[in-house]
């Protein structure tokens, strides 16, 4: 009864879940261009997820494995389904998951068959997958209504549909250990726990069994997306987009939103987008994006990409950006790889390389 007369309230004043401010890129997020600087090493036509073995560098690229070793890159096989999360196990071995609802861990990436598969119905939208510290694999699963690729529609829907699933490989079991998240996309050990990125909710939570999520980092002006550890202690957390007042509008007019996903083009429909400035039927453009035909850097972003560096409690301590006059947005993973970051940003469809020292030279105080 108390939560029902909060949230009545909180509609009514435009306060608590019901404002459409948006906080600002300020202190650890201070906007830069550093992502613009990054190398290209890849261009691939639908690249989702990296994971590396140390020596290796394979990406998902729509239905291709592909490896990137020596500075070369080889197709090491095709699935028939879309690659929708990657990750590394130990022993060289590679887990994939396939079009959101099957989960194959290989004990090589060469291997003919998998090792273990798991295929359980309550799967939708897996979209990340990440080793626990006692070497189970955790999955992240979006939502239980949008496929893995429509998560536009989840976010318009007010979907709070995200769960997370423990894979035991020894017995081949799922264990549940949270639903009701706002679009789980990511997961990182932490201890004998796991932090995931709630996107919808624009925050981290600390996920452990038998406990409610904790929330470690909240109020991001950006939809967290996928995490890594960071080799010096710490993580790595992208931002597939950022957060607009216009959309947050859009989100508390539901005649308006019924009609626009009922009439228009979803390619059109009032959302964030992994790129931008394609069409002139975008919805958000004009004065408030461009000057005499130059984009401004501080307009708000349709899309965006950013990349945060957190401390070893989940708390940021700088960030990567490529602005909305830049190119390189949609971040959806990045993993260190020797002396680099290695990045994917899925709007222009790159694989991208940053000299680790020149990021900490970047930042160092």
């Amino acid at each position: 009864m108390i939560a029902a007369v909060r949230e009545f309230a909180n509609r009514f004043l435009g306060r608590g879940d019901a404002t459409i401010t948006v906080p600002s890129f300020d202190g650890a997020l201070k906007p830069n261009q550093i992502l613009e600087s990054a190398e290209t090493v890849l261009t691939c036509d639908a690249p989702e997820d990296l994971a590396i073995d140390g020596s290796n560098l394979f990406i998902a690229d729509g239905r291709r494995l592909m490896c990137l070793s020596g500075g070369t890159a080889s197709e090491l096989r095709s699935f028939e389904q879309p690659i929708s999360a990657l990750c590394a196990l130990p022993g060289g071995g590679l887990a994939v998951a396939l079009g959101g609802r099957e989960v194959r861990m290989y004990a090589s990436p060469s291997a003919a068959q998998p090792s273990v598969t798991f295929t359980d119905a309550a799967f939708n939208a897996i979209n990340a997958l990440a080793l626990a510290s006692d070497n189970t694999l955790i999955a992240t699963d979006g939502s239980t209504t949008s496929d893995v690729d429509d998560w536009a529609r989840d976010l318009l829907e007010l979907n709070r549909t995200g769960r997370v699933f423990k894979l035991h490989p020894g017995n081949k079991s799922v264990t549940r250990l949270a639903q009701g998240l706002g679009y789980a996309f990511g997961a990182c050990a932490h201890g004998n726990a796991m932090l995931v990125s709630e996107s919808w909710r624009h925050r981290l939570v600390l996920v452990q069994p038998g406990a409610s999520p904790r929330i470690v980092l909240a109020h991001l002006p950006v939809y967290p997306s996928r995490l890594s550890k960071a080799s010096s202690g710490g993580y790595w957390l992208t931002a597939f987009t950022a957060r607009t007042q216009l959309v947050e509008f859009v989100l508390r007019e539901p005649g308006y939103r019924r009609r626009m996903m009922a009439e228009i083009d979803p390619a059109y429909w009032v959302a964030p987008r992994l790129r931008s400035g394609r069409s002139f039927k975008e919805p958000m453009q004009g004065a408030h994006i461009k000057t005499m035909g130059v984009i401004k850097p501080w307009a708000p972003p349709r899309s965006y990409g950013l990349v945060i560096r957190l401390d070893a409690d989940g708390q940021p301590l700088y960030s990567l950006h490529s602005r909305v006059d830049g190119i390189n947005h949609g971040i959806v993973a990045a993993h260190e790889m020797g002396d680099d970051l290695v990045l994917i940003a899925k709007g222009p469809g790159r694989v991208l390389r940053l000299p680790l020292a020149g990021v900490a030279e970047e930042f160092r105080t």
